[in-house]
């Protein structure tokens, strides 16, 4: 005689020791199972679509070339900008000189090579 071993499922229901169950998802289950799939991929693309346009524009630049100034001991950005534009308010164009260059301050060092923006350049 064969004895056959009889688990408790956590739903209540007895099953033979050995027998697979289907999983049987229902239509709210799928939804969720199927959002969760989907969401990475809309992230992706998301992704994908707000880089890919930047790389498609960085490589139609032209090359533009700057007109460059080496400081002067005692010159300042101020009389740099005063020079290079006089009709011009010395503060905007220390502000687009800084940001042209980079700089971290508006204070340069004798010898420190400036580029000036094109607007400027005579």
């Amino acid at each position: 005689m064969s004895t056959a071993t009889v688990t408790m499922s956590p739903s209540g229901f007895t099953v033979p020791e050995g027998a697979t169950t289907r999983l049987h998802l229902t239509r709210r289950g799928r939804v969720v199972f199927t959002s969760l799939a989907a969401v990475p991929l809309v992230i992706g693309a998301l992704v994908f679509a707000l880089n890919g346009g930047g790389a498609a524009a960085s490589g139609e630049q032209a090359h533009v070339q700057f007109h460059y100034v080496t400081v002067s001991s005692g010159q300042s950005l101020w009389s740099i900008a005063e020079k290079v534009a006089p009709s011009a308010d010395p503060r905007d164009v220390i502000a687009d000189i800084v940001s042209l260059n980079q700089l971290d301050t508006a204070v340069v060092s004798p010898g420190q090579r400036i580029a000036i923006p094109a607007q400027y350049e005579h």
